[in-house]
């Protein structure tokens, strides 16, 4: 591995083979080693970014929760526009999957990681819950606009639909089935 080169975007790059590792090893060999190794970097390079292997872990989960965060953020502005379920579809195909899947398994392992991450983007923005928020917040505006039933319950709504998309992502769905099990959803509560 080369050394006294500079190496552009190296967090990103290291947060790129953190998510390639856990995608496809799991979560079981996941080492500071593991990941400079498919980084193609020197094994010293993430502690030279990063204070500790923790941290390392606390930073990507909470750049990939506000990535996820803000793909969802206009959200709610989208009310009265197209159909209840095309914004939906939308929302959940902004959520790059490439990212949900190991954010959201290394969430569902480290409930500290999770602390961290709303430590400092705040209450709810954690991996998916951000997305959860988004959707209830548009899902009211929907509903003040009188396109979804007054019965309806946006939280409990945008509940279901995150509940299925962390359940297709830790079982392993591919983002077909993913899609697929969304749509139906949207559609049996629209």
């Amino acid at each position: 591995m080369p050394r006294g080169v500079v190496i552009p975007q190296v967090r990103q790059q290291l947060f790129a083979a953190l998510e390639r590792l856990i995608a496809t090893e799991g979560l079981s060999g996941l080492t500071g080693r593991a990941v400079t190794r498919a980084a193609g970097v020197a094994t010293g390079l993430l502690y030279t970014h990063f204070r500790s292997w923790e941290g390392f872990l606390a930073q990507y989960a909470t750049d990939r929760s506000f990535q996820l965060a803000s793909g969802v953020a206009d959200l709610a502005g989208r009310a009265g526009t197209a159909t209840v379920a095309a914004n939906l579809d939308d929302a959940v195909n902004a959520t790059p999957f490439d990212v949900v899947v190991p954010l959201t398994r290394l969430l569902a392992s480290r409930a500290d990681l999770a602390a961290e991450v709303e430590r400092v983007l705040g209450p709810g923005t954690a991996g998916l819950a951000a997305v959860e928020q988004a959707v209830a917040r548009y899902l009211a505006a929907e509903q003040d606009r009188g396109r979804l039933p007054a019965a309806t319950d946006p939280g409990a709504a945008a509940l279901a639909l995150v509940g299925v998309l962390h359940y297709r992502v830790l079982t392993g769905a591919d983002r077909s089935e993913v899609d697929s099990s969304i749509r139906l959803l949207t559609t049996a509560f629209i």
